[in-house]
């Protein structure tokens, strides 16, 4: 099956063309993001396989449609920026990589939670300059702390079986328990409880209506004075001028992003020759308890081997004309 590949980069063309052998579809490699102004691209691939950051909004499926697209397939989890109901009417099938290594963004996440606790980005900087001292390097023992986990799905529980290790005290909120989580020890709580009780909240939940800006003004003034803030999932589950306030008055103690709200004009490119346009971005780049990493913590091989993998599958399910398992719709989320 003809396929354009969109948000391209040399790792993803390495990956593709290795896995590919074994299922045969043509591939077409494009370097830009999928966006209304690139989406003429497609003209005449059938699928089409996007990425986080690309465009798949009602105007962009219409053209894809209007090309002879009838397949999206994500090499991502997330979904959130495909108007289900537009690709509904354009009868265009969307699936997606559901799970790939959960492994890799939970030992992401806590990598940044031990980074921003031992101060470890400074540190290194320090050191490189021949300055040994210890001075604004203080940490504190993760075990006995309180970690709140926001969303328990394969990726919340890896995180909180790994701060379970640590000896920390878990607790979570999700709209539904996982008894995986249960069985480990955590505590599950309201939000309010959560925020109030936690020394580290990571969260790792879905972005949906209802969980845009889920952390905000209101949520963190509930956080304990101090409180670690960990985001690897996506980066509009935090209103981030909200987080900056929460900062600058010292609320928020630790900060570490994986994700961003408005990155999709930033991340995954090498703009180390540019001004940085994004002012809010900016600001949080000033603060030297935050650390920030360009959305990769599902960087790796064991994950991108998956991921790969996964949407090749998906692309030959459909092309077989078989019921395939990862496959999403508005009805099918609605069950």
């Amino acid at each position: 099956m003809k396929v354009g590949v969109f948000s391209t980069k040399p790792y993803t063309r390495t990956f593709f063309e290795e896995a590919n052998g074994a299922f045969g579809h043509e591939l077409a490699f494009f370097e830009s993001r999928l966006t209304t102004e690139t989406a003429g691209l497609a003209a005449g691939l059938p699928a089409i396989c996007a990425f986080v950051n690309d465009v798949l909004d009602a105007r962009v499926l219409s053209t894809l449609a209007d090309g002879g697209t009838r397949l999206i397939a994500l090499r991502c989890a997330g979904f959130n920026n495909v108007d289900l109901s537009a690709a509904g009417r354009h009868k265009l099938t969307v699936v997606r990589v559901p799970t790939y290594s959960p492994h890799a963004v939970a030992e992401h996440a806590v990598a940044l939670m031990l980074t921003l606790n031992r101060k470890i980005h400074r540190a290194a900087a320090r050191v490189r300059e021949g300055n040994f001292a210890l001075d604004g390097l203080m940490g504190f023992d993760m075990h006995g702390r309180t970690a709140g986990i926001v969303g328990t799905g394969r990726i919340g529980f890896e995180a909180a079986r790994i701060l379970n290790g640590f000896g920390c005290r878990l607790l979570a909120y999700d709209i539904a328990e996982n008894p995986d989580c249960v069985a480990l020890g955590v505590r599950y709580a309201d939000l309010h409880q959560l925020f109030a009780e936690s020394d580290i909240v990571s969260l790792h939940c879905p972005l949906l209506p209802a969980t845009r800006h889920l952390v905000n003004d209101e949520s963190i003034a509930r956080m304990k004075p101090g409180v670690m803030l960990i985001n690897t999932s996506r980066g509009a589950l935090i209103d981030t001028r909200a987080v900056i306030d929460g900062l600058k008055s010292g609320r928020i103690g630790y900060l570490g992003l994986d994700v961003y709200e408005e990155e999709a004009d930033l991340f995954f490119e090498d703009l180390s020759d540019q001004v940085i346009q994004d002012d809010v971005f900016a600001r949080l780049t000033t603060f030297s308890n935050v650390v920030i990493t360009g959305h990769q913590g599902f960087f790796t091989r064991d994950a991108l081997d998956e991921i790969t993998r996964t949407t090749l599958a998906n692309i030959s399910d459909y092309e077989a004309r078989r019921s395939c398992p990862n496959e999403i719709s508005i009805d099918r989320l609605r069950k």
